[in-house]
């Protein structure tokens, strides 16, 4: 389970992306560099980084399910994800 800290600070950063994103856009259809340089770090997209949507997990992400490849056996097993079996021949 990660840190509430390191879960809390990627959540900010989401928010920080999000209110950045249509100034973004602008000023690079736009060519202005130098105000792009002044936005936030945080404000770049670049900097996300997915993480478990329950665990916080950051490695082992599976995109189709937002989970990460433990949190995701551990469901599939107890059967909590609708369509997902256990692959058998």
């Amino acid at each position: 389970m990660a840190k509430e800290s390191m879960k809390a600070r990627e959540r900010k950063r989401e928010a920080t992306v999000a209110k950045y994103a249509e100034k973004r856009k602008a000023l690079k259809e736009a060519g202005d560099y130098d105000a792009l340089q002044k936005l936030p770090k945080n404000a770049s997209p670049v900097r996300l980084h997915n993480r478990c949507k329950l665990t916080g997990r950051p490695r082992g992400y599976m995109r189709t399910f937002g989970l990460s490849r433990v949190t995701f056996r551990e469901m599939a097993n107890a059967g909590l994800i609708p369509g997902v079996k256990k692959a058998s021949w």
